[in-house]
């Protein structure tokens, strides 16, 4: 690898956040989750858990949607809620669920840059489950004033992952490395491997 793509990476890594992350629950369409995947890397997200209850689990993501995101991310599956929960748990403190409830949220009143928070988005028909909800430290809602009352899976994720990136950007959480010193030489070693095989290719439109 020539210093200027790895000086390329280690620039990346600079920017990833650690105390973030996003959940997918059963989401059907490989070409959704590929564009959330695409979103969690634009802005430094690097874990996605993906649990997978009643359709097989995808092991390929629409490739063309995410131009190759799936290569820099860390994703973790699952077929048990429960289990999910256990692992995200276990890094995250709280766990917010994009779902209309009497008790939820604007997106705009969310603190996305105290303590670290697991973000879930559910099914493109039915929503985030019961399951997951009980789970749940609290619900959030995207504030809309049309007249259909919902978003694609991936427009919602992106939205709400640029309003974290715009709340974490403006408190300086993007001015110096955070995460530690062992994750990034593991990173590093991984995706020096990645980016050399992603060159072999041919390289997507505005890729890195």
């Amino acid at each position: 690898m020539t210093p200027e793509r790895k000086k390329r990476l280690l620039s990346v890594l600079d920017k990833r956040q650690p105390d973030l992350t996003v959940i997918l629950e059963n989401i059907f369409d490989p070409h959704n989750i590929a564009a959330v995947m695409r979103s969690c890397d634009s802005i430094g997200i690097q874990e996605v858990f993906i649990v997978q209850t009643e359709a097989p689990r995808k092991k390929r993501w629409g490739a063309r949607s995410s131009a190759g995101a799936k290569k820099w991310l860390t994703i973790h599956n699952f077929s048990d809620v429960d289990a999910c929960v256990e692992a995200v748990r276990s890094k995250y403190d709280k766990i917010y669920t994009t779902h209309m409830n009497t008790d939820s949220r604007n997106l705009y009143d969310l603190d996305f840059t105290k303590g670290s928070m697991a973000l879930v988005f559910g099914n493109e028909l039915y929503g985030v489950s019961a399951r997951m909800v009980s789970h749940s430290d609290g619900n959030f809602i995207i504030p809309q004033v049309g007249v259909i009352k919902s978003l694609n899976i991936s427009v919602a994720c992106a939205v709400t992952l640029y309003e974290a990136y715009r709340q974490r950007a403006t408190a300086g959480l993007y001015d110096k490395r955070r995460l530690d010193d062992q994750t990034v030489n593991e990173l590093a070693a991984r995706w020096g491997y990645e980016w050399e095989n992603f060159l072999k290719g041919e390289e997507p439109e505005n890729a890195y």
